[in-house]
């Protein structure tokens, strides 16, 4: 069925390129930053874990690692246009999460921990490739861009579009080196935010200003070792975060794969901090008293083997309970009951960032988001 509405409203319609005559650059290639795909050096292709794992992975977990969830290219430039050139893996067409934060890119403006929304990638869904002017402004002075990859699709190529003569410079640097890493489920690779940059761990790595490897594999982050053992591969990490409860319902089964866990991480990370987070509540909770007897369970299982470790000496290893950071009015912000609307991820997202800045040692934001200058039109058409 064709979109109706774009033959009367033109902020329905696919973007274009607008016409602007540019220079094309490779994201992944200096000056550009690449951030989220820590084996990208190596590898050479948009994807989350080692193409070439130590060991045979589940299949969907090998197969959803190619998923650009929390991938990012941080640029500086003076140009008056900033378009991109993608070619994209598959169509995506789920039936529950908005096509601009399963396929598509979106864009911020802005010096790190101030950046602000500019624009995201409307384009038909019939395409594996497009082209999209996403900024344009009549007044030529330096910038810094973020832009935010598909939470849900695979990326075979990045192209940015500059003015021919635009000066093109390294962003500035992360408060931190190193990469805070997340493992866990759909919720953490971002289902089913509207857009990328309102995926928890792409707010957080704003408000932070520090790289995180979005390690969510969509219904598939069940804590088998042998992932655990490839995850741990990630380099410079600085945090460990383990938010994969809601893919293991079974009681049991997070009692058994949280320790085996935790031991292969500390075999290659003897110091690493370990942030262990609870899962989100879920609607069934209201309505169905095993259901929600079982969460309960599930946190007290988490908590408790915390407690047992640091009691045992390993200071490092820590327990957030993320079952009250929706609020009271939980139910409302989830699309099904289950996966957040771009309102829960806000509200994860703040409710994390203390817990995450004191295991880290960042101090806390000194003053509120500035507003960037606004562009001519937050629709290039």
């Amino acid at each position: 069925m064709s979109n109706e509405a774009a033959r009367y409203d033109r902020d329905m319609r696919p973007l274009d390129s607008g016409g602007a005559v540019l220079k094309w650059h490779d994201v992944s290639k200096a000056p550009f930053r690449l951030e989220g795909f820590p084996f990208f050096a190596n590898d050479g292709v948009y994807r989350r874990l080692p193409l070439r794992s130590p060991e045979p992975l589940p299949e969907a977990v090998h197969y959803l690692a190619n998923n650009t969830a929390g991938g990012q290219a941080r640029f500086r430039t003076d140009s008056t246009h900033v378009a991109i050139r993608v070619a994209v893996s598959g169509f995506g067409k789920m039936v529950h999460m908005a096509a601009t934060g399963q396929n598509g890119f979106d864009l911020y403006i802005g010096e790190p921990a101030r950046e602000r929304f500019c624009n995201c990638a409307k384009y038909s869904m019939k395409d594996k490739g497009y082209e999209l002017l996403l900024f344009h402004h009549a007044r030529r002075q330096v910038r810094e861009f973020t832009l935010n990859f598909p939470l849900y699709n695979g990326v075979r190529e990045v192209l940015v579009g500059l003015a021919p003569d635009a000066r093109l410079e390294e962003p500035t640097p992360r408060a931190l080196s190193g990469r805070v890493v997340v493992y866990g489920t759909s919720i953490t690779q971002g289902g089913c935010a509207s857009r990328p940059g309102t995926c928890y761990t792409n707010i957080l790595s704003r408000r932070l200003n520090v790289e995180f490897v979005n390690l969510g594999f969509s219904g598939s982050g069940k804590g088998e070792p042998e992932v655990a053992r490839s995850v741990t591969l990630v380099p410079e990490p600085l945090l460990f975060v383990m938010d994969y409860e809601g893919n293991c319902m079974d009681p049991e089964r997070l009692r058994k794969t949280l320790p085996e866990f935790v031991e292969i991480l500390r075999q290659r990370h003897p110091q690493l901090p370990v942030l262990v987070i609870s899962r989100i509540p879920h609607s069934n909770q209201l309505f169905f008293e095993d259901y929600a007897a079982k969460a309960d369970l599930r946190r007290e299982i988490q908590r408790s083997y915390v407690d047992e470790r640091r009691a045992a000496g390993d200071c490092r290893v820590h327990f957030f309970d993320a079952s009250q950071v929706l609020g009271e009015d939980f139910d409302e912000c989830t699309v099904d009951g289950c996966h957040p609307t771009d309102l829960g991820f806000l509200r994860m997202a703040r409710a994390f960032e203390p817990v995450f800045r004191e295991i880290l040692g960042l101090r806390s934001r000194r003053c509120a988001h500035q507003r960037p200058e606004v562009p001519d039109s937050s629709n290039p058409e």
